[in-house]
């Protein structure tokens, strides 16, 4: 795999907090983590965790999908119309492919031009195509033997509907109170805002195409 070069995630976080006047202490008491957390993954010193990043753009009003943009390229608000964009959604997608050519949109991403981001635990999003102004993450995960979206005990919850069917590996999801074991060829669709959890427990990375779909 020859992904497209990793965004600074840190710095785009740190520019989208400081646009909404939000200080890093008031970010890190709004998501119940560390004032210090927040400062390392903003210099680029540690990763956040799935459940982390979801916190994050969800207090900082600003769409996952943003924080995979070129190095340039500002996170805009969730709530941001597409420019030039007609009413309907077909224009805006039309608008959107015609406004973002060459960056990444589609209506082809090549194996070799997907943008990634490594999370803790070694989890990692390949995104796999975009829409400027709908708000879903379409992406291709990868969780090492280990990994989770979120520590031990802990659950994450956010905005949306997300679906996603594993293609290799096996998957333990928590869901409210239930577990399940997700195998290739399973699929899975729940609100977000239910309290949830992904982790591996096998010795094979599990891999899997998840659509999550943003509530604006």
């Amino acid at each position: 795999m020859s992904p497209a070069a990793v965004p600074p995630v840190g710095a785009r976080i740190r520019r989208a907090r400081t646009a909404k006047g939000m200080s890093l202490r008031g970010l890190a008491r709004e998501i119940g983590v560390s004032a210090s957390l927040i400062s390392q993954i903003e210099t680029g010193k540690s990763q956040p965790s799935v459940s982390t990043l979801y916190a994050i753009t969800t207090a900082l009003a600003v769409p996952v999908e943003s924080l995979f943009g070129a190095a340039g390229e500002e996170p805009a608000p969730v709530t941001a119309a597409l420019p030039g964009a007609e009413p309907d959604a077909r224009g805006r997608a039309l608008a959107a492919f015609a406004a973002a050519a060459g960056r990444g949109t589609g209506p082809l991403v090549a194996r070799g031009e997907r943008e990634v981001l490594e999370l803790d635990s070694g989890v990692v999003w390949e995104r796999l195509g975009r829409v400027p102004g709908a708000d879903v993450d379409f992406l291709l995960v990868t969780y090492p033997p280990g990994g989770s979206s979120s520590g031990p005990g802990a659950l994450m919850r956010h905005p949306g509907t997300e679906y996603g069917y594993l293609t290799s590996g096996e998957l333990v999801l928590t869901l409210g109170a239930e577990e399940y074991v997700v195998r290739p060829g399973d699929a899975v669709g729940f609100e977000s805002a239910t309290p949830h959890r992904y982790r591996n427990d096998g010795r094979e990375p599990a891999v899997g195409v998840w659509f999550v779909f943003s509530v604006t």
